[in-house]
Parts: C-alpha cells; sequence; structure tokens
C-alpha cells in the first residue's frame, strides 16, 4: 500500500481570540491552519505514518498557509484539488474561561469544497491505503460534502480498504437526526468508530452511562471495535473479541483545547494500524494531554516524546 492512512476534509483556517478577550471587541486574533481530518493525518506523519489529505481550496496566500502547516510535517498534499474560485473557510474561537465556556463562530459558507463531487478526486491514489479515516463533520457541511464522504466510505469497502469513522457531532451544523440518517451506513461498515458518550445518545439514541453505552453503541451498529470518550470521566473501549475495557484521563493545565480530539484519534489510530488499539488509545491519551500544552489544532509532537515521563522539568 501506497499509504498507512488518507482522508478528505476542509481546510480551514482558525482566528484565536487572546485569553480574556471576545470576539466582538478582540484587537488581535492568532492565525493557525486548522481541520480534523488534517490534524490526524499530521500528527500519524510525525509519528512516521505515512498519510495524505485531500480537499479543494482557492489559490492565495490562505490556502498556501494550509498547505504549509501540514505538508511540514510530512502529509502529502499532492491529491489536493485548486481552484480560481472562492475563499478559504473560517472559524473563529474565544477561548473562554470558568465560569464562560469557549465558543466558535464559523465563517464557512461560498467554499469550493461545499460543492464537491466525487468525480473531482483521485481515488485510484487515495483508496491506494490501508485505512481511510472519515469524519461527521465533513459530511454535515452539505450534501454535496456528505455524497463525497458516503461515496469514499462505499468505496474504500468495495475495494477492501478499512474505514475509520469519527462522528464528532457539531450541533451548529445539523442535528441529531440528519446526522444518523447520514453516519449510521458508514458506522456500520466501519471497521473502527469513534463515538463521544453524548454523541452516542445524541446521534444514534443509545442510551446508558460508562462503559456500557460503548458496548451497547457496537452491539447496536455492528463495528467490531469502538471507542468512546466520555470527557473526564474516561475513555471507553469495546471490542467484539476481548469485550470491554475502561481508561484513566487525568486533568491537564490548558493552553489551547481545539486538536486535542484529533489527536486522540491520530495516537488510537497509530496503535490500531499495529494491530493494539489498547496501546493506541493510552498513546492518544498521552498526545491529546500533549496537545493542550501548545497553540494550533495541529499537535507537534516527537515519537521519542511518546516515552519520556510527563513533568515540568527542563529536559537537558
Amino acid at each position: 500500500m501506497r499509504y498507512d492512512l488518507t482522508t478528505i476534509g476542509e481546510g480551514q483556517i482558525r482566528l484565536t481570540c487572546e485569553r480574556g478577550e471576545r470576539l466582538a471587541t478582540a484587537r488581535s486574533l492568532r492565525m493557525t491552519a486548522a481541520g480534523s481530518e488534517a490534524n490526524v493525518a499530521g500528527l500519524l506523519s510525525e509519528l512516521g505514518r505515512s498519510t495524505a489529505w485531500t480537499t479543494k481550496l482557492p489559490r492565495g496566500e490562505l490556502a498556501d498557509r494550509i498547505a504549509l502547516e501540514y505538508s511540514a510535517v510530512g502529509v502529502d498534499m499532492s491529491h489536493v484539488v485548486m481552484t480560481d474560485e472562492g475563499r478559504v473557510a473560517l472559524y473563529f474561537l474565544e477561548p473562554g474561561e470558568f465560569p464562560l465556556p469557549g465558543k466558535v463562530t464559523y465563517d464557512r459558507e461560498y467554499t469550493p469544497f461545499r460543492s464537491i463531487v466525487p468525480e473531482e478526486f483521485d481515488w485510484d491514489a487515495l483508496l491506494d491505503t490501508r485505512l481511510v479515516f472519515l469524519t461527521g463533520i465533513t459530511a454535515a457541511l452539505t450534501p454535496e460534502t456528505a455524497r463525497v464522504v458516503r461515496y469514499a466510505a462505499d468505496a474504500a469497502r468495495d475495494r477492501g480498504v478499512d474505514v475509520a469513522l469519527d462522528v464528532n457531532f457539531r450541533s451548529l451544523l445539523w442535528d441529531g437526526e440528519q446526522a444518523r440518517a447520514v453516519l449510521e451506513p458508514i458506522a456500520r461498515g466501519a471497521s473502527i468508530l469513534f463515538c463521544s458518550r453524548t454523541d452516542a445518545g445524541i446521534v444514534f439514541g443509545v442510551p446508558g452511562q460508562g462503559v456500557d453505552v460503548c458496548r451497547n453503541l457496537r452491539e447496536e451498529i455492528g463495528a467490531p471495535t469502538v471507542v468512546s470518550t466520555d470527557g473526564r470521566a474516561g475513555t471507553y473501549l469495546s471490542t467484539a473479541s476481548e469485550g470491554e475495557r475502561v481508561y484513566e484521563i487525568k486533568s491537564v493545565p490548558v493552553i489551547d483545547r481545539p486538536g486535542a480530539g484529533d489527536s486522540f484519534v491520530a495516537g488510537t489510530l497509530h496503535g490500531w494500524l499495529d494491530g493494539d488499539v489498547s496501546r493506541g488509545i493510552e498513546i492518544g491519551t498521552k498526545v491529546a494531554s500533549l496537545a493542550l500544552t501548545h497553540h494550533g489544532d495541529l499537535t507537534h509532537v516527537r515519537p521519542a516524546e511518546l516515552l519520556q515521563a510527563q513533568g515540568s522539568d527542563i529536559v537537558r
């Protein structure tokens, strides 16, 4: 296989307010590249995997910024579709400070990615991979993007390529009923499914608490491996062959939250690709905590850092 993982999703620019600022009154914004699927591919590349990400972008400096961010860590960007029309998707983040929660404002209308069709992409190259990674975020954008996500899943299965799906429900993009109609057929054919405890109820109507939700979701959907996060309560794994496991989550100081979930998925898939999803969850938990320590959606982690003890001392 040419790649370990390929994926498709919209490239974005994230503009973040400084701590203590609101968007309406902010005088400066921190600019970083973003995109859930690209974040997963990027971290896996840093961990030594061969990855490719495709999207559709308008030519210009903002698109160049996105391409530079992910190609710099080794993601193959050669399958990105470029166009002379449209604009780059943006999202704005107010980080929030307790008791005020963080807030995201999307500015994603009229981008070329929203009207993509399957015929625009090189599926022979993108399906020359061990694993295709898809998300509910991309499926939620428009009927056209949902169709491409479904096409990618079906084409992968037709060629015997494994599919990983991260439900990643966003209430600002669609409701639970809409999400279920699109995502359930993909989830039923996935080799590994990521779905939080909350999303399991909203999207699939699966009730329960703790690890029971993970098991119930696996039995309902039929995916052989289901990974379910539950905030600070822990992470749950349910497999058809080995049953259920619970993983502890340790709280860490947060500098920048977006991208931590993508880092967890990437770390878990890193282990899954080696045939050890349990070890993958341990890696994912560690890189997710490291993701919270620095700015940007893309987590920068060297493989050797996974072996270091966590702490505040300086490595000399």
